[in-house]
């Protein structure tokens, strides 16, 4: 059978997934991902690799692994790996879509309401002793009901926030590569262009895929047709948007304030500018943090894996290789 290198410790049942079909099972101790020397030796006598989207596979690792026939992330975006390069190396790439947008969802909204209320100003002045009494004037944050969201990106988890800002009573303006007129009519969002979207929102939430045409789409200009007092919520990619442009509109006041659970790079340098400003909500990239949603991630990936080392096509397959990689050889040989 298989040998797999899994790049970090894993919730859930993928492990004993992958064992019960048969493969043996490496795993990359600790939090931290596998420096590059190691996932070299690692891939180099691998067929199968569970990875994560920290672990960066590009053409050089990917060639240097003559029996890998699959990289199975655990994740729905996969800018850490080049589909077409895996591809015409003879490896699938898959991922693992469809489990993670309502938790995701949920943090996205937590993050909209915390920075709203200034949950993290006044919680962190509590804790260091600020608090002295009741304050008429003391953090006084912006209404979420009734005020109007703008989600740019309308895939899977633009339209579960969608569903939780509907709970609100918020208005919903939405931009997305392709109008969706079944979700306009389900959930009463409206298809807006980006310009009347930045003006017209008191909250935005990013929900697109990082892709050449996606890096960097919210920038100075951007920022600067918001309105004074909106707030930006990130749970996609940190280089989505223009960080030094954000911080620009923090520390102007063109904008009211932001929350992040996703920077460029990860994790943020703790002298990184963002750190200093108190409009800024950061989380160590943790919106599919739960107990469920993180397991079925990793057994929808270690299936992914055991579908490819049993000659079958790939559940979630995001490429296809040009030649697939014959039957590897087996763990021992």
């Amino acid at each position: 059978m298989g040998h797999v290198f899994v790049t970090r410790t894993i919730p859930g049942r993928g492990v004993e997934i992958l064992q019960a079909a048969g493969h043996t099972v490496d795993v990359w101790p600790g939090d931290l991902p596998p420096p590059r020397a190691a996932l070299e030796r690692a891939l180099s006598a691998a067929d199968g690799a569970l990875t994560m989207v920290t672990d960066r596979l590009d053409r050089d690792l990917l060639a240097g692994a003559p029996r890998l026939r699959v990289v199975s992330n655990m994740a729905v975006g996969y800018d850490n790996v080049d589909p077409a390069v895996a591809a015409k190396l003879g490896i699938w790439l898959t991922n693992t879509p469809g489990v993670l947008a309502e938790t995701t969802a949920d943090m996205a909204f937590a993050l909209l309401l915390a920075a709203a209320r200034k949950v993290n100003e006044s919680e962190r002045d509590t804790r260091a002793g600020g608090w002295k009494t009741w304050s008429p004037t003391g953090y006084l944050g912006q209404d979420v009901f009734g005020a109007t969201l703008g989600i740019i990106g309308m895939g899977e988890i633009g339209t579960a926030v969608a569903r939780r800002a509907r709970g609100f009573s918020m208005r919903i303006l939405y931009h997305n590569r392709k109008r969706r007129p079944e979700i306009e009519e389900e959930l009463g969002v409206e298809y807006a262009g980006m310009d009347e979207l930045l003006a017209a929102a008191d909250f935005v939430s990013v929900h697109v895929p990082l892709t050449p045409e996606t890096r960097q789409l919210i920038g100075h200009v951007e920022f600067g047709q918001m309105r004074p007092q909106a707030i930006f919520v990130n749970t996609a990619r940190g280089t989505v948007i223009d960080q030094d442009a954000l911080v620009e509109a923090l520390r102007s006041k063109t904008i009211g304030g932001a929350a992040l659970d996703v920077t460029d790079p990860e994790p943020l340098p703790i002298e990184h500018p963002l750190y200093s400003l108190p409009n800024v909500l950061i989380t160590p990239h943790i919106a599919s943090a739960s107990h469920a949603t993180r397991a079925r991630m990793a057994e929808m990936a270690a299936r992914n894996i055991v579908a490819v080392l049993a000659g079958e096509v790939p559940p979630n397959a995001v490429n296809k290789p040009f030649k697939a990689r014959g039957q590897a050889a087996s763990a021992e040989g």
